[in-house]
């Protein structure tokens, strides 16, 4: 019974929260942690459960090895206090995963092939804003083409927040069919469009809805399998987008010229709904639970207000979502605008595009040898790593050499990308570092909600930044992208020493 009461505590609470906001509770548990006393320690913690008013603390040093030691000391929770810690901030206490299998590995394929059309999807949008820009809306301005596309990943992520939560307390299943019947039945409405507010409804909204409320679920059902490979898992799954972001481009360009607009947009959205329903098949959830008799008006308050607040109390989840945030927002710098970066240095239009392409490629190795390391060394070790490096790397090959050769340019992309897709795969795995299973969907939504508000804007600060596109403002957006690669660093970092203490050599 203590193990399974000890299970059902959050280990964020049992490590740093709110259990040490309180002197005498602290003494408590120290000495009641035994089946004589159980109700003890139900009482305490249902208390502290419903005082919403209480603050986060972070422990200091000596606070966090009293507690260690305390812990360790009891046979029924184990011998050895660094298990103990690796325990207090690992996703579960007391969950079993399958870590491979029939059902596992089949859940992983089937979240490939849906990730494939779904990062696929949002990696290659500017090949879509290109055409449309240059045909259907050659008459409206630029700036307002691009809100289209800027609205899409509003929405995306915003969707995130509501998928992520229903598929906490529901799985994936729905989700999963409702998502792509969205997102390709937006994508053929797409090839139909022929004016400014056919493609913001159509692809601005009705696709962005799908693909929302697909990419929450196909990331979240790897953590129900593995553990100790997530990492390495997920960077598999997440390689989907990779090779999304290297066909669908070549696919597309050639479906324009071959079928026209319309039927290469119908070919695409068929290739996009037959990727997602070998996810529906494949992909099932485990780990998702329902609340016992939650009447009708409680589940949509849920999913209303489903942020979870509480959850960015928590200093470690919010310097988390800090650094999700400047990493998504480099990313998004850099794919925006890279290939009119490349044109001002006198690249032409097809080679602008396939430096798009190259950063793909480069993100798939990226996913793979980091996935595999972050297991091994830590997954937040790994992407302060990778961080750090996408900002040296922007900062070292462009700043100085970008002027004199079109190879400066491809070395830059393959590098970068390799660096991006390393970031990409672990973004989700460093959420559920921090989070326990049946919260990780709610978590990753909020994350993304986050992430959502700050993409409407940077886009604009950016394109503010470069001005009328000369080099020497060009430059100014190079240091720009590279110091928000090396926020992201710094939050990682943060987020980390407050978990396990400040060295930086610390496996987490």
């Amino acid at each position: 019974m203590t193990e399974r009461f000890l299970q059902e505590i959050d280990p964020s609470k049992t490590a740093v929260g709110e259990h040490l906001t309180d002197n005498n509770h602290v003494s408590n548990r120290y000495d009641i942690i035994s089946e004589d006393n159980i109700s003890r320690i139900q009482s305490i913690h249902s208390s502290q459960q419903r005082n919403k008013s209480e603050k986060f603390k972070v422990p200091n040093d000596e606070e966090r090895q009293i507690e260690l030691e305390a812990v360790s000391s009891n046979d029924t929770i184990g011998n050895d206090a660094q298990d103990t810690k690796e325990a207090m901030f690992s996703e579960d206490v007391g969950v079993e995963f399958p870590e491979g299998g029939l059902k596992a590995y089949s859940a992983l394929l089937g979240c490939f092939f849906g990730l494939t059309a779904t990062f696929g999807l949002t990696n290659i949008a500017g090949v879509i804003q290109t055409y449309v820009s240059e045909n259907q809306l050659q008459d409206v301005e630029s700036s307002s083409v691009s809100w289209i596309f800027s609205v899409n990943l509003f929405v995306v992520f915003s969707m995130c927040i509501f998928s992520g939560t229903y598929f906490d307390r529901n799985g994936a299943r729905l989700l999963l069919i409702v998502g792509s019947l969205l997102l390709s039945g937006g994508l053929v409405a797409t090839g139909n469009a022929t004016e400014y507010w056919h493609f913001m409804l159509s692809f601005g909204i009705v696709t962005a809805v799908g693909t929302g409320f697909t990419a929450s679920p196909l990331v979240g059902v790897i953590s129900h399998y593995f553990n100790r490979r997530r990492g390495f898992m997920n960077s598999i799954a997440t390689t989907g987008g990779s090779v999304g972001g290297i066909i669908f481009p070549i696919m597309l360009r050639k479906l324009y010229a071959e079928v026209g607009f319309p039927w290469a947009m119908r070919i695409f959205a068929f290739i996009e709904f037959a990727c997602l329903m070998i996810a529906v098949v494949l992909s099932r959830d485990r780990l998702s639970h329902k609340e016992p008799g939650e009447t009708r008006s409680e589940k949509i308050l849920t999913y209303v207000f489903s942020l979870d607040f509480k959850g960015l109390r928590d200093v470690r989840f919010l310097f988390c979502c800090l650094g999700c945030v400047f990493a998504e927002c480099s990313a998004l710098a850099v794919s925006t605008y890279y290939a009119s970066y490349a044109r001002a240095h006198g690249a032409s239009l097809t080679t602008a595009y396939l430096l798009i392409s190259l950063s793909h490629v480069g993100g798939i190795p990226g996913r793979w040898i980091t996935g595999y390391y972050s297991d091994k060394i830590g997954r937040f070790n790994v992407m302060i790593g990778t961080t750090l490096a996408n900002a040296i790397i922007t900062w070292v090959i462009l700043l100085p050499f970008a002027n004199h050769h079109n190879v400066v340019l491809y070395v830059f992309t393959v590098t970068q990308g390799f660096v991006t897709g390393s970031v990409f795969s672990l973004l989700a795995v460093c959420c559920g570092q921090i989070s326990k299973t049946e919260e990780y969907g709610r978590r990753f939504g909020t994350m993304y909600a986050l992430v959502a508000v700050a993409s409407l804007v940077w886009v604009p600060i950016c394109g503010a930044i470069i001005g009328d596109g000369s080099l020497e403002r060009y430059q100014h957006y190079v240091i720009f992208v590279g110091f928000t690669a090396l926020a992201s660093a710094i939050c990682y970092y943060v987020s980390k020493s407050l978990c396990v203490g400040s060295n930086p050599f610390s496996k987490f």
